[in-house]
């Protein structure tokens, strides 16, 4: 059998990502996408908690 050589991570092998925002964020945003507006309806109800949704127009380098 071959050996396997394993792949080395170094920080240029980052992979981009996405900011986590709140529902507030996702109200006023000029691009709303599918993710943030069932977010929304979801934050409508009553009891609901919020834990953020990864938002794909703040997607960069960390």
């Amino acid at each position: 059998m071959a050996k396997v050589k394993r792949k080395i991570k170094t920080s240029t092998t980052e992979q981009p990502q996405m900011k986590i925002v709140m529902h507030t964020t996702c109200e006023v945003c000029t691009q709303q996408c599918a993710r943030g507006l069932s977010y929304l309806e979801q934050m409508k109800k009553p009891g609901a908690i919020g834990f953020g949704v990864p938002c794909i127009l703040t997607l960069g380098k960390p």
